[in-house]
């Protein structure tokens, strides 16, 4: 099939034309950057086929050569981080705009990732910590940053901080979507080649398996067909038996409620899956899909029973909407007095 998108094709008109791509980050830590080196000599065949006109990271590109590029002219931009400013606002926008296809790029991008968190309290309260409560700022007069100031004379804008993180797709209009805390290399490769060859999925895609990560865990086979959990334990304080289904052994295992395709990375290393691949197809919320599961797991034949169980899970928010809270049935603590974006 042809890419999704106006002028998605337009840079492979002539044999000699390379495809243009563009790589932006937005809310985010860097790893999906690193993601894209770590493709290593991987990426030197997609690289005789395309041209990088926009990379953060690597390259400097301003605002305004952005702004004259060509409607369609951009064949694919890939858009790492969640939307938290009115900066990333304007970037994704315009990028929509110029680019023929928008991948919503690792964990941030699909389902908030990491950032998100965030959205479990209030900007006032984010902004008080930052700058106002915490013991190493010295700030006595407690100013917070403002959108406009003036200094001296000049004139200095900032952009704006919303009230929540949001994923790419409560943004702008996203084509597909490439999981993951980071993105592994091969699947990247794999999306890259495909928008080239034009073999795309639908769209809306998830660019990787809709099997969940259960399905092709190596510890599968250790499950016990009736698996009850007396308690929860922690990484942090007691080792996995590294040959045991983690949640055999009452470690927190989002292997049930999320989506495969990443190498079953972190199981190899002997740690949990916490869940960046997001929901398996037809999950909607990926908290609830686990808990829908963990229900007919716990131990306890009484409510009281079975609460008491539920209480050796620490911090349950973080550990069952790790990254996907924005683009959770919660999304997003609510409060009155706030006009939230």
């Amino acid at each position: 099939m042809e890419p999704h998108g106006n002028g998605a094709g337009t840079a492979q008109s002539t044999k000699a034309a390379k495809t243009k791509v563009a790589f932006y980050w937005c809310a985010s830590c860097g790893g999906c950057e690193e993601a894209v080196v770590d493709l290593a000599e991987a990426i030197l065949p997609v690289l005789d086929k395309v041209e990088i006109v926009l990379w953060p990271v690597a390259l400097d590109y301003k605002l305004e050569d952005v702004r004259a590029w060509r409607r369609g002219e951009v064949a694919v931009a890939f858009v790492n981080g969640s939307v938290r400013s009115s900066e990333q606002e304007m970037w994704v926008e315009l990028l929509r705009e110029k680019c023929g296809l928008v991948v919503a790029f690792g964990a941030c991008a699909h389902l908030g990732g990491i950032p998100g968190l965030a959205n479990a309290t209030t900007r006032d309260e984010i902004l008080a910590n930052k700058y106002q409560r915490s013991p190493t700022v010295d700030n006595p007069r407690g100013v917070l940053p403002q959108r406009d100031t003036r200094v001296d004379g000049a004139e200095l804008e900032l952009p704006e901080l919303w009230h929540s993180v949001r994923p790419l797709d409560q943004v702008i209009d996203v084509d597909y979507y490439l999981p993951g805390c980071a993105p592994p290399p091969e699947l990247i490769g794999k999306a890259l080649l495909a928008i080239l060859a034009g073999q795309l999925p639908q769209k809306g895609a998830v660019l990787t398996t809709d099997k969940s990560l259960c399905e092709t865990c190596p510890r599968n086979p250790t499950k016990p067909a009736e698996l009850r959990v007396e308690r929860f334990r922690r990484i942090a304080t007691e080792a996995p038996d590294p040959t045991h289904c983690f949640l055999a052994d009452g470690f927190v295992c989002l292997g049930p409620a999320t989506r495969g395709g990443c190498g079953e990375r972190c199981i190899r290393g002997n740690m949990p899956c916490r869940g960046c691949f997001g929901p398996p197809p037809g999950a909607i919320d990926q908290g609830t899909k686990f808990l829908a599961s963990l229900g007919a797991l716990t131990a306890g034949e009484t409510e009281a029973e079975a609460a008491a169980v539920a209480a050796t899970m620490a911090d349950p928010l973080g550990t069952l909407y790790r990254f996907s809270l924005p683009a959770s049935l919660l999304r997003a603590r609510r409060v009155a007095k706030e006009v939230h974006r």
